[in-house]
Order: C-alpha cells, then sequence, then structure tokens
C-alpha cells in the first residue's frame, strides 16, 4: 500500500505536532498481559457522551488542527462511540482514529463511515495466535485479523500496533507478509511501558534491550517500507553525543483520563503527575509540581520520567556516566516506502 499524497492523516509522533489520546473508558475485553491502565489512577467509569463532546470542545481551544485518538479500555464497548466521532468531526480536529483490538463492538463499522473516521488502528503483538493470544487473550489474533478485513473491506484505512517484548520481538520477522496480505496502510511498531497493569509482578512482560532493539527493530522497519507501507517506530536508544529532545517541550500531546486527569506524558500516568485536569468542565493547569516542571531538566541520561519512573533501562560506565541516553517516547522514526 503506496503511501501517497491521498493517505490519510493518523496520530503523528514529531515536532511541532498535536495528537489528542482521549480514553473514554477503562473497561476492555480483554486482559492484555502488557496493558497500562491503572484504574486507582485513571479511574473506572464510562464517560457520557455530552462529557465527551464537551471536554473535546475544550480541549480544540487548546490546540488546533489535533489528531484525535479515541482509546479505551476498548472504545468501541462506548455503546455512542459514533456520536462521539461525528462531534470531534463537527469541532474541526485534523484527524481521528479509533485504536481497538479488533472486536469492533457495537455495530461500530456500520455506525461511523469512512469520511467521519480516518483510521483504525488495530493491536496485534504477533504474526499467529501461538504468540500473540498469551499475551492479549485466546481467540484475540482470529478476531483481530477478522476486524481488519472487515474494516478495509467497508473502505476504511488501517494501521495495526505490534508492542515489543522479549516474549514476541522474534515475530517481527513475521510480520511483512502478514502486513502485505491484510493490505494494512501503516505500521507502528510501539516499546512495551511498564506501567499500569503492565507494571504487576506475576504479569512478567519485559522489555527489550538495547542490543536486539537496535539490531532487529531498524531493519525490519526497512524491509516493511519496501513493500510500499510506512513504519514508525520509536528510536528508545541514543548515543551519548545524540541531542535529546523532549515531547513535552517541542510538540503537545494531550492523554485524557475519565476521571479528567489530563497527561502529557504517558510514563507519568501511574501518578498524579499529570499537568492538566477538568474540573467542573474546564480544563485547568494542576496545581503544584507537575510533569510539565519536569519536562525543562537536562539530565545525561536524557528522558528525565525513564530516568524517575524506568530507571532500570539505563546502563552506566564505572565512571557513573550512562552509556546511552534514553529517547522520547513521543518523538518516532518514520520510515518511507521506497520509490521504486
Amino acid at each position: 500500500m503506496k503511501d501517497s499524497g491521498m493517505m490519510k492523516q493518523t496520530v503523528s509522533f514529531s515536532k511541532d505536532e498535536s495528537n489528542v489520546f482521549f480514553h473514554i473508558l477503562t473497561r476492555c475485553n480483554l486482559r492484555c498481559r502488557h496493558c497500562y491502565i491503572n484504574p486507582t489512577q485513571h479511574g473506572t467509569k464510562m464517560l457520557s457522551v455530552e462529557k465527551i463532546g464537551i471536554w473535546l470542545r475544550e480541549i480544540s481551544k487548546k490546540t488546533k488542527k489535533a489528531n484525535l485518538i479515541f482509546l479505551g479500555g476498548e472504545p468501541t464497548l462506548h455503546p455512542k462511540l459514533s456520536l462521539a466521532v461525528q462531534k470531534a468531526r463537527s469541532l474541526g480536529y485534523q484527524s481521528i482514529t479509533i485504536d481497538t483490538n479488533g472486536y469492533l463492538f457495537n455495530n461500530i463499522l456500520d455506525a461511523v463511515t469512512p469520511d467521519l473516521v480516518d483510521y483504525f488502528s488495530f493491536s496485534l503483538d504477533g504474526a499467529g495466535p501461538e504468540t500473540n493470544d498469551p499475551l492479549r487473550g485466546k481467540g484475540s489474533f482470529h478476531a483481530c485479523l477478522s476486524g481488519i478485513r472487515n474494516a478495509i473491506q467497508k473502505g476504511y484505512h488501517t494501521s495495526l500496533i505490534f508492542t515489543v517484548s522479549r516474549d514476541n520481538i522474534h515475530e517481527l520477522k513475521r510480520m511483512p507478509p502478514l502486513l502485505a496480505s491484510l493490505g494494512i496502510h501503516r505500521f507502528f511498531i510501539q516499546v512495551i511501558g511498564l506501567r499500569g497493569k503492565a507494571a504487576a509482578k506475576e504479569r512478567k512482560v519485559e522489555q527489550v534491550g538495547i542490543n536486539p532493539w537496535m539490531k532487529i527493530i531498524p531493519t525490519i522497519a526497512e524491509r516493511i517500507a519496501k513493500q510500499g507501507i510506512p513504519v514508525i517506530y520509536p528510536k528508545v536508544y541514543l548515543h551519548p553525543d545524540e541531542p535529546f529532545e523532549c515531547a513535552g517541550v517541542v510538540s503537545d500531546n494531550y492523554f485524557i483520563f475519565p476521571n479528567g486527569r489530563v497527561y502529557r506524558c504517558p510514563l507519568c500516568e501511574d501518578y498524579p503527575l499529570h499537568g492538566f485536569e477538568f474540573k467542573n468542565n474546564r480544563l485547568v493547569k494542576t496545581k503544584g509540581i507537575t510533569e510539565t516542571h519536569l519536562f525543562q531538566l537536562n539530565i545525561p541520561e536524557g528522558c528525565v520520567m525513564n530516568r524517575l519512573i524506568q530507571p532500570g533501562n539505563i546502563r552506566y560506565r564505572r565512571d557513573g556516566t550512562p552509556r546511552y541516553k534514553i529517547a522520547c517516547c513521543l518523538l518516532k522514526n518514520k520510515v518511507t516506502p521506497h520509490k521504486a
């Protein structure tokens, strides 16, 4: 699938971009081992479509031409998601994406149209059920593939998100032919975040170290791009002499949760560090020390949030200096299709 001028817009992980990640509920039909939802910090309620509309209007005042992503939990479990989509379109959001595990509840493919939804973004963590289903749930592989095929048959643009861990990095080499056979329009490789439910010790989901990441991820991205599919992936590891940039400074992202918390950085979501919140349906800055203050810090390890929250990612020399920097998870590499 070629990334032509007719390719629709979706979430963009680059400088000077604006994205709104709206968790309209936290309920889900699956129990993925690497789920980042934290009900204690994010709430458990489902937002009414009226409140979704009010909050969308408030956010639209803050950021112009934002890409909007509806998330959960599983957002298609919301019976009035289609009305929320219509409201977002009327407010002028640059693009609208629905992230889904593929079960596509409430007949969502027929409740909206390709003119309203720019992308359906599907989550799949293996090239077969033998790898995907232990991570995401029995039957989820075939359900997701069925959802993708139905979406494409109805004319929707689709993307696929593959969250890399030690349990499935070996599967990436099997993804190029699967992506081509499905007709996927974009491929997102995502690094696993040890937060929310994924942080529970009994889940035993482990991140990938620097050597396998640097050896495997860029190579696979190039292979898939040669098939005509754009690939977006986080660099994760920077050399010590590479400049570090924080998306909290150079771009404009908002992660909204049903309890009203609005974060600018996903790494902070297990803690009350949110820079904004909804109070009486108004978006206001949070008082006290928040993530916003931490964005300004410049440290040798790169990402301040990673150093505070996931310090095990860093390796040090004997003199105490880091062997590498951790890149911002919201500023990613994009490998565009090669022209023939």
